[in-house]
């Protein structure tokens, strides 16, 4: 393997100073701590044997839907082989003088664990980058505080032009075998960027806060959001903590940019892309193991001594509008006055971490906090005990789990947070089983620890009542809720997380290369008519608009020419060949133009079927007032795009925009694919974004099932499948390993083999149904 390449805002490393010597310090953050973990693993799976390794059909490679991620966290988990690179770097922003690093390179060069590429960037520069675009924009909007974030185009060009640095600086040492795992919502940009100059780079992306939804993020300018998605879009894997961020970021990418998920998947320009979750661990046993130190406890015992018999509250937070600080005093305050008889049989102690001091904003406040803090303390207090017991700074580790392990509730309600690790740092440091978590709903971490108390954090009357509860709650119940929350914590771990990460982005790599497109040669083709001559019972799936016959204006206007007709009554004459006409069209227009044929057709993508000399059967026999909710909606939008129209079919209705001026009509497509999802949720109906068409159609059978059923029923051992449609996809995948499969595009597909246009698709079945010698490229001239 090559080499592992981190990127991130900054480096996890800073300088000491001593008089004329300059030392390199890595800091022991999560992030540092879970990669330094992962290499471990590496070189012991490496030296030993691990049969848990070993993957199994049924085994789970990370949580994937709501409905799933706590079980999955919550089962034995598969623990995934590490990747063996043969070095780590870590690339960032320096925040100290390159002198210093120079100077320090030149004593420490060979004792560092991570090769370290620091970044220097203009001091002005940087400011409108992190200052301005990172935190003034990004961060309020994606934390859902649209109305604090200031669109100030110097911004945009700052974060641009450093995102640009970081290709610069990146992309010369760029080796074949590297994985590029980029951090954050700093470097949104540096994907494509990287992309651009190295087209086959695996590369991951993690965005470690949340991802808002579409009506938050459409209010970035036009620039600026399709920007961002397109610079996510560079990455091979997109990660994001949540199922709803993940959502989020899919409908966003399809009415911005009209690009359709499959699943988790992505088909974007020339590439497979993989967006999924990955819930971000803590390292489990450091906190959980802490609680026999005998440092920690000493510092625990002295805690329980101050504060005698009175329960323990607890909140630690960074000073940001995110957290909820002032609503988390209010309903604390609330719960002062509703419930009196808790006085002085309580304190909370509520730490600070200094953040971002260097903003007014953030300055102010702080002034305000503090000043609501000392009305309550004012409020309340007695001359012997006070509610409130403030600090602001920075916690040592040591004092940290001892304040976890001491209290006896920890209060964590951020107004939004994408993940939020104080939780679960919490629920570790309960090693004795007891301790109760309140944990605000719109938290990351509430998906998976659902057994804590999980309130509004702007009801005041909820976190009280909260409060009370978790104060009041009996041993065996707190034992009962941190059981499951532990297990789950202790199975992800940081580790995991990372591993978790690096096994899927190798996935999509393999998914990728199985993916490409693959031309049909002359070779390719002279073996599928070799085999088509020496078998007995053949069948052939051909779509009909895009494939047998050119797009047209009008749906009524695609009626099949001579050509057409004739090459279908050839084939169709050979009692060895079963031939089949799949297509979303109505099964009136299909009857009338080739009816008269002995063929099998198959109307609205299998909703009706004709099996050759037989009859019209109906697949589906369900009411159509379906159809009166939808009508109306698909003309609204006729109305708004001049050239559009409405195609009624007996199980759906197609709203048609390919007459339409390119960018208008699009447009159109993204509000109505959104209005209709919105309206057909919780029924029977199945929306489909096709090649200029929005479709709307019961769901339960589509142009794969069809197929195979037909397959299985004829039981041929020749099978030629083609299409050009998002919808002929289901087929391709259906058929995998059953037969030649091509798509008639020049975009990626599940097919086998790609031709590029639709007027290679008669001279090409001409050819290879053909006794003639093969002449070269002979198929690609419509006019051979």
């Amino acid at each position: 393997m090559g080499r592992l390449i981190l990127i991130s805002n900054r480096l996890p490393f800073s300088l000491d100073r001593e008089g004329e010597k300059v030392n390199i310090r890595q800091s022991s953050g999560g992030l540092v701590s879970a990669i330094k973990g992962y290499f471990e693993h590496a070189v012991s799976a490496a030296s030993s044997p691990n049969p848990a390794s070993s993957p199994s059909p049924a085994s789970p490679t990370g949580p994937a839907s709501p409905a799933s991620q706590i079980q999955t966290l919550s089962q034995t988990p598969r623990v995934p082989t590490p990747q063996v690179f043969s070095g780590k770097i870590w690339m960032g922003v320096a925040d100290f003088p390159q002198a210093d690093w120079d100077a320090a390179v030149a004593g420490h060069a060979d004792k560092q664990e991570f090769t370290v590429i620091p970044l220097f960037v203009d001091k002005e520069l940087y400011d409108g980058y992190y200052n301005g675009f990172s935190n003034s924009v990004l961060w309020p909007l994606f934390h859902y505080f649209a109305s604090l974030a200031s669109y100030e185009a110097r911004f945009y060009s700052s974060y641009v032009q450093v995102n640009q640095l970081f290709a610069e600086k990146i992309v010369p040492i760029l080796q074949p075998d590297d994985v590029v795992w980029i951090h954050d919502y700093q470097l949104m940009l540096l994907p494509q960027m990287l992309r651009a100059q190295r087209p086959d780079a695996s590369i991951g992306f993690f965005l470690h806060i949340p991802f808002p939804s579409y009506e938050i993020f459409r209010l970035l300018p036009a620039e600026w959001k399709t920007g961002l998605l397109k610079g996510l879009m560079g990455a091979d894997l997109i990660g994001f903590h949540t199922y709803d961020y993940v959502q989020h970021f899919l409908q966003s990418v399809k009415m911005l940019m009209g690009v359709e998920n499959y699943f988790h998947t992505l088909q974007y320009q020339d590439r497979l892309i993989r967006i999924d979750l990955f819930p971000i661990g803590i390292d489990y046993n450091k906190f959980h193991d802490a609680s026999t130190d005998p440092a920690v406890l000493d510092m625990r015992n002295r805690i329980r001594t101050n504060f005698e018999d009175k329960k323990i509250i607890f909140s630690v937070d960074r000073m940001d509008y995110t957290k909820g600080l002032m609503q988390r005093l209010d309903g604390f305050e609330y719960f002062l006055e509703r419930y009196p008889e808790w006085r002085e049989k309580m304190v909370f102690i509520l730490n600070i971490v200094p953040s971002r001091s260097e903003i007014p904003a953030y300055s102010e406040r702080k002034k305000t906090i503090e000043e609501k803090i000392g009305m309550v303390n004012g409020r309340f207090s007695t001359i012997s005990w006070q509610p409130v017991i403030y600090r602001y700074n920075h916690l040592p580790f040591t004092e940290l789990v001892a304040l976890y392990q001491a209290a006896d509730v920890a209060l964590i309600t951020p107004l939004r947070d994408g993940m939020n690790l104080v939780a679960k740092e919490y629920v570790a440091s309960c090693a004795a089983g007891r301790g109760v978590l309140i944990l605000s709903e719109l938290a990351g971490a509430a998906s998976e620890l659902s057994e804590a108390i999980l309130v509004n954090p702007t009801d005041v009357g909820d976190i009280a009542s909260a409060i009370t509860r978790a104060l009041a709650m009996p041993l065996y119940e707190q034992r009962t809720r941190l059981v499951p929350m532990q297990r789950r914590l202790k199975e992800y771990d940081v580790t995991r997380w990372v591993n978790d990460f690096l096994e899927q982005l190798a996935q999509v790599k393999q998914d990728q290369q199985k993916q490409k497109v693959k031309f049909l040669d002359d070779r390719v083709a002279d073996e599928i008519r070799r085999h088509y001559q020496n078998t007995r019972n053949r069948c052939f799936l051909l779509d009909y608009d895009g494939t047998l016959v050119p797009f047209t204006r009008l749906p009524s206007e695609a009626s099949p020419d001579n050509g057409v007709r004739e090459l279908l009554r050839d084939l169709s004459a050979d009692p060895r060949n079963h031939v089949v006409v799949i297509s979303g069209r109505d099964l009136t227009s299909l009857e009338g133009w080739l009816g008269m044929l002995p063929l099998t057709l198959v109307a609205e993508h299998g909703a009706s079927i004709k099996m050759r000399n037989s009859t019209w059967q109906q697949l589906v026999s369900v009411s159509d007032l379906w159809k009166e909710q939808i009508l109306p909606v698909m003309r609204l939008f006729v109305a708004r795009c001049a050239g559009s129209f409405v195609e009624e079919k007996t199980n759906a209705i197609a709203w048609h925009y390919r007459n339409t001026q390119s960018g208008l009509g699009f447009s159109r497509s993204r509000e109505l694919l959104n209005t209709l999802s919105n309206l057909i949720q919780n029924t029977s109906l199945q929306l489909i974004d096709g090649n200029k068409v929005v479709e709307v159609r019961l769901s339960g059978f589509d142009k794969g099932a069809t197929a195979l059923k037909i397959v299985k029923e004829s039981d041929p051992d020749f099978i030629l499948c083609m299409g050009d449609d998002t919808t002929d996809e289901d087929m391709f995948k259906a058929l995998e390993g059953e037969a030649y499969t091509i798509k008639v595009s020049n975009s990626p597909s599940a097919a086998q083999y790609t031709i590029l246009s639709q007027q290679q698709v008669l001279p090409l079945l001409r050819l290879l149904t053909s006794s003639a010698p093969l002449t070269q490229k002979s198929y690609a001239n419509p006019q051979v």
